[in-house]
């Protein structure tokens, strides 16, 4: 399975998803330090969930990082926007 979908699906297992985006910006570092030429190193997540709102914003991004597990560790970079 793609890290993009393996992203999205470990998201909505989690969460009461109303809003999710997963972008795969890997094109737009190709060559940079961090790539590693698999085109899956660079990720970005736009994510409105119930369970979220009453956290803060570290508590939010510790929480949707906790979820992700192992595939976070395997990435060079992850953009949360979890407002």
């Amino acid at each position: 399975m793609a890290i993009k979908d393996e992203i999205e699906a470990r998201i909505r297992a989690a969460f009461s998803v109303t809003e999710l985006e997963v972008r795969n910006e890997s094109h737009r570092h190709a060559g940079h330090s961090g790539d590693d030429g698999s085109g899956e190193s660079h990720f970005a997540v736009r994510l409105r969930a119930a369970e979220l709102a009453p956290m803060g914003r570290l508590a939010r991004h510790r929480a949707v990082q906790s979820v992700l597990g192992d595939i976070y560790q395997k990435l060079h970079a992850l953009a949360l926007d979890l407002g």
